[in-house]
């Protein structure tokens, strides 16, 4: 049995976590949450099912050394480009203000400080991986504040190779200013070699290695050079972790980026599963119980300290209000990597079992915090916009002068991506006046040399509907993504204007009914609608005669919208 005993602690490991994942998606929470507490179940600490923690723990570390090539692998440098001063200068601000924190933290609760800064550490990286799912299923990856929140959440990540460059020396094993230098020179050292690696030596290997046309011969390449790199930082004295992560920025160098995550992810995915199971495993309940005091207290002191040292840094950085709180709102909490630090410190010796598990129960519960959070969040928006010094973006400081509110009975776009340019296109054929409200500057100053009234600023502002002429308008048509400025819009142009006609975009199907319990006239979700004209092409092409195909279409809008479709209307007319 001692033979196949690994097989069975990976099918014990794996079956817990898919249970754990399920119950935590169907309540509405990260599946991260349910593998862990998955582990938690079949750990040594819990009577029941048990697997071997040292024999997980060892898979682990290959999840652990993939999580982080995946990550190098994404690293994208163009998307902290675009907003590189709410991210470098926004994380430049948060990260050291929130390891301050936790280090405060840490001391107050009475933990040794190379302890309490480990826990600073830990406090200052946010879960990218949550935070974007929870933006993904709410259909707001294009919003301003998810743009933020992922730029400042690379910079978090990659700060996270410093951190874990400085543990030896936390833990007392490289000693002093010399030991600072050390880590620091091993970091340069490792740094310039990866580079020279990445641009010398891995885009020919891997040429020649696709050229022979076997997807296996690939994917033993990558990960040949995912663990090597890792295996030779760690013989230098760093990380396990920080060399796959110089791994994978090396592999990102190549024109491979793309094959290689897509050959790497269901591998990567497996083996960080076992790594969050195995975080776990060494979380003790009744230790917890013990001291649900100080978790609850840590993570009162993070959730709320990371919110206003974010939102304030955001601030700070130039990034207006909303945006701001919004993207604090995703990113107060931590996270995945956070797991990997405080593992880290763990094998340092920097923190003992029970400081490990307190750690991790923390992530938990600022995970767990997270939909309270978004619930709140247009209420967090309105007292961020009365703060002192906050201002609105009500104008632009360069382009041709904001043209004068209509006068009435015109349309209100707010957000001209492809949706509202659109609407704006074939307004032009009828001419009816209508005014756009849009975040972006640039689309602002080239509608605006084209002759367009446009409003640079946030449509989920009152002050901004109002300039708009919303009191006066017919008609509103918001086609932004973001369901929290949607709602904002309904709420506001009802308020000014009980008699205007409200036309939304609906993030996701789910989305329609809430909208028009809101107040919306018309909702309209454009994926769904993208289906349908699919349904309608390939019916007809099939010869189903062009009736029938309406009155389907008709059935599904019916469904969804909960209202009559076209074929229905033109009947009734």
């Amino acid at each position: 049995m001692e033979d196949v005993r690994l097989i069975v602690d990976i099918v014990i490991a794996l079956g817990a976590a898919t249970i754990g994942g399920l119950i935590a998606q169907r309540l509405g929470l990260p599946a991260l949450i349910g593998y862990i507490l998955a582990g938690l179940a079949i750990g040594p600490n819990t009577p029941g099912l048990v697997a071997d923690l040292d024999r997980v723990q060892l898979l682990a570390n290959l999840g652990v050394a993939l999580l982080m090539f995946g990550l190098g692998v994404e690293f994208s440098l163009s998307e902290v480009i675009r907003v590189r001063r709410a991210a470098l200068l926004g994380g430049a601000i948060q990260i050291p203000l929130t390891v301050v924190l936790g280090t405060a933290a840490g001391l107050a609760g009475g933990w040794t400080l190379g302890a309490a800064l480990l826990l600073g550490g830990a406090f200052a990286i946010s879960s990218s991986i949550v935070a974007l799912k929870v933006l993904l299923g709410r259909g707001e990856m294009e919003s301003p504040h998810a743009r933020v929140a992922l730029g400042l959440g690379i910079v978090q990540d990659f700060s996270l190779a410093p951190m874990l460059a400085l543990i030896p020396v936390i833990a007392g094993q490289r000693g002093g200013g010399f030991g600072i230098a050390q880590s620091l020179l091993i970091s340069a050292v490792v740094l310039i070699a990866a580079f020279l690696l990445g641009t010398r030596f891995v885009p020919p290997l891997l040429r020649i290695v696709a050229r022979a046309g076997s997807r296996e011969l690939f994917m033993l390449a990558i990960v040949a050079i995912a663990l090597g790199v890792a295996l030779a930082t760690h013989a230098a004295g760093l990380s396990l972790g920080l060399g796959a992560f110089l791994a994978g920025i090396v592999v990102s160098e190549s024109e491979f980026e793309e094959q290689v995550l897509a050959d790497i992810i269901p591998i990567r995915d497996i083996f960080a599963t076992l790594f969050f199971v195995a975080v776990g495993m060494l979380i003790d309940p009744y230790a917890l119980i013990a001291q649900w005091q100080l978790v609850l207290g840590f993570a009162l002191v993070l959730v709320v300290g990371k919110l206003l040292i974010i939102g304030g840094a955001l601030l700070a950085a130039g990034v207006d209000h909303r945006t701001a709180t919004l993207a604090a709102v995703f990113m107060a909490q931590m996270g995945e990597f956070s797991f990997v630090l405080a593992s880290s410190g763990f094998d340092h010796a920097l923190i003992d079992i029970d400081e490990y598990g307190t750690i991790l129960s923390v992530a938990l519960c600022s995970i767990l915090a997270m939909p309270v959070l978004v619930a709140i969040s247009p209420w967090l928006v309105r007292i961020a916009e009365h703060l002192p010094g906050v201002k609105r973006p009500e104008r632009l400081a360069e382009g041709p002068p904001a043209p004068v509110a209509p006068a009435g009975d015109h349309v209100v776009i707010c957000g001209c991506g492809r949706v509202g340019a659109e609407i704006g296109a074939a307004l032009d054929r009828w001419d009816p006046p209508d005014r756009v409200i849009e975040l972006n500057p640039a689309i602002v100053r080239d509608l605006r040399e084209r002759g367009i009234d446009a409003l640079y600023g946030d449509a989920a502002s009152r002050a901004e509907l109002e300039s708009a002429g919303v009191p006066t308008a017919r008609t509103v048509a918001v086609t932004t993504p973001d369901l929290l400025a949607t709602e904002a819009v309904i709420r506001n142009a009802r308020a000014m204007n009980p008699a205007i006609h409200v036309i939304v975009r609906a993030p996701g199907t789910r989305d329609v009914s809430g909208l028009a319990e809101r107040g919306a006239d018309e909702v309209v979700q454009p994926e769904f609608e993208a289906g349908l004209e699919f349904v309608r092409q390939v019916l007809g092409w099939q010869g189903i005669a062009t009736m029938e195909t309406d009155d389907l279409v008709s059935a599904r809008r019916q469904t969804v919208y909960g209202r009559p479709g076209e074929s229905e209307l033109q009947d009734a007319s």
